[in-house]
C-alpha cells in the first residue's frame, strides 16, 4: 500500500476486521501490517513446535529388569519379551538378579540363567556390560544391535 499515515491505516484494518500489527519498528517509517494477530500467533506457536518436535532425538534410556534365582521358566520368557521390545525401541536393558540369604550357595544358578537370557536375545542384541557379581547382586547390560 505503500507509506499510509496512522490513523488510515488504523481505520483499514478496523474495516476489514483485522488488526494492525507492527512488523518492522527499526525501520524508518516503521512497516505494519495489516493481519489476523491472533492467527499469527497460533500459527508461529505451531511452527516452533514442529520445528522442536523434529530436533528431540529419541534418547536411549536403561530400563532394569529384576530377577530371582528361582524365578519360574514362564516368568522368565514374559520379563525376556518385554525385554526385546525395549531393545526394539532403542532402551538399554540392565538385567538384576538378586540373592536372600543362603540362595548365595548357588551363584552358579544365577550365571547360568543370565547365559540363557543372553543367549535369547542374541538376535536383537549385544552384551554392554558381562554378568557380573556385586555384593548380593548380578547385572548384565544388553544394548541394541
Amino acid at each position: 500500500m505503500g507509506v499510509v499515515e496512522r490513523y488510515e491505516a488504523l481505520n483499514k484494518a478496523l474495516e476489514a476486521g483485522l488488526d494492525l500489527v507492527e512488523v518492522a519498528p527499526a525501520s524508518d517509517p516503521p512497516v505494519c501490517r495489516i493481519m489476523d494477530y491472533g492467527k499469527w500467533l497460533y500459527e508461529q506457536k505451531r511452527k516452533l513446535r514442529e520445528a522442536h518436535k523434529k530436533n528431540v532425538r529419541h534418547t536411549a534410556t536403561l530400563k532394569e529388569i529384576r530377577l530371582r534365582p528361582e524365578t519360574e521358566k514362564h516368568d522368565l520368557d514374559i520379563k525376556v519379551h518385554h525385554a526385546r521390545g525395549f531393545l526394539e525401541k532403542g532402551h538399554k536393558v540392565q538385567f538384576t538378579m538378586f540373592f536372600r540369604g543362603r540362595q548365595m550357595l548357588h551363584r552358579e544358578r544365577g550365571f547360568q540363567v543370565l547365559e540363557e537370557i543372553s543367549q535369547s536375545l542374541g538376535d536383537v542384541a549385544k552384551i554392554e556390560r558381562q554378568a557380573r557379581m556385586t555384593g548380593r547382586r548380578i547385572t548384565l547390560l544388553v544394548v541394541p544391535k
